[in-house]
């Protein structure tokens, strides 16, 4: 899979659970926080979309737990985005770093929400158009 962007990050300790690896739920913060720094990095904020009646939201997440990561490993997590109707998929992996070894993979389907209407978004259209590979 061709990636178009990848943010760096650390485990911290209290991300991690009773077996010394982290919890289920804090990869999807790191995938969410992804896609939110991509977003940032293409000029929009996640916040202003909102002032201005713009929501994305998620329908739908899948992931698949391939190795554990532990306090202090440092991993990076890679995302691609494709358009199917109205809808954005994103598909998200990590890989510890720095092996590379696969942690998760996840596929996120996002909708938008617009004044409160389910819809298509231009500005998404227009934003992730360089970066959607068919």
């Amino acid at each position: 899979m061709e990636f178009c962007y990848e943010l760096e990050m650390k485990v911290r300790d209290y991300e991690c659970d009773l077996q010394g690896i982290v919890n289920n739920a804090n990869y999807q913060h790191y995938i969410e926080h992804t896609r939110h720094e991509f977003l940032l990095s293409t000029g929009i904020s996640f916040a202003k979309l909102h002032e201005e009646g713009i929501d994305a939201v998620v329908a739908r997440l899948e992931m698949a737990f391939k190795t554990p990561l532990k306090s202090g490993d440092s991993f990076v997590s890679k995302l691609a985005v494709k358009k199917d109707r109205f809808k954005y998929i994103f598909y998200q992996n990590i890989y510890r770093l720095p092996d590379m070894k696969l942690v998760i993979k996840s596929e996120v389907t996002t909708v938008t929400v617009i004044n409160g209407t389910l819809g298509e978004c231009p500005v998404f259209d227009e934003i992730f158009k360089p970066y959607i590979k068919e």
